[in-house]
């Protein structure tokens, strides 16, 4: 094993010691592989927003130190690509167990109450998103007739963000529920990371 390989393990045991749930097993088999890639997608693009969003704004600084004018757009283009990196990452956050929590009591449950806990979690969330998501596309249906400011594009494609980020919330929650509800049932007996992954 490489040293690089060592501070990875090194590196996931302490981000899985902070957070009790990612003790629950998490699905395997090409089903695993497909979210895997989903997971590796998102992420991608949502690092690509921000990499765009530091491009705008070092070219709004550079705009106003060295030209004679300063791009008027840069300002709405870091905004909107802002709020598809939130909506983009949103799915993943929450797949990872890195959102904003307050973890009072996870550390003491066990593993059957840590997986009926995420199973609880994931339900409530996905529904509050099932009920929000066509309001959200209604919402998105309402740019339409906008364009934004400066960049002169439709708003749609910008409201679009809200649809995204529901969409993903709804399906990385469905994940979790399942996950959950696996471990809940057959809890695994295997230990080491082959514990947090089902066959």
């Amino acid at each position: 094993m490489s040293a690089l390989d060592r501070e990875s393990d090194i590196e996931r045991q302490v981000a899985e010691n902070l957070d009790a749930l990612s003790s629950v097993p998490r699905l395997g088999g090409w089903i695993g592989r497909a979210i895997g890639w989903l997971d590796t997608l998102f992420t991608w693009l949502a690092n690509l927003a921000l990499l765009g969003i530091a491009a705008a704004v070092l070219l709004q600084i550079s705009g106003r130190l060295f030209l004679p004018f300063s791009p008027a757009w840069t300002e709405e283009l870091s905004r909107y690509l802002f709020i598809y990196m939130v909506a983009l990452s949103a799915g993943v956050v929450i797949r990872q167990h890195r959102h904003v929590n307050v973890e009072l009591f996870h550390h003491w449950l066990g593993p059957r109450a840590r997986a009926g806990y995420q199973a609880l979690v994931c339900l409530l969330v996905g529904a509050f998103a099932f009920i929000v998501l066509p309001y959200a596309w209604q919402y998105a249906e309402n740019g339409v007739w906008q364009t934004s400011p400066t960049l002169k594009v439709s708003m749609l494609y910008i409201f679009f963000s809200t649809v995204v980020l529901f969409a993903l919330v709804l399906l990385y929650s469905a994940i979790g529920f399942i996950e959950g509800l696996l471990a809940l049932w057959r809890p695994a007996s295997r230990s080491g990371p082959e514990a947090r992954q089902w066959k």
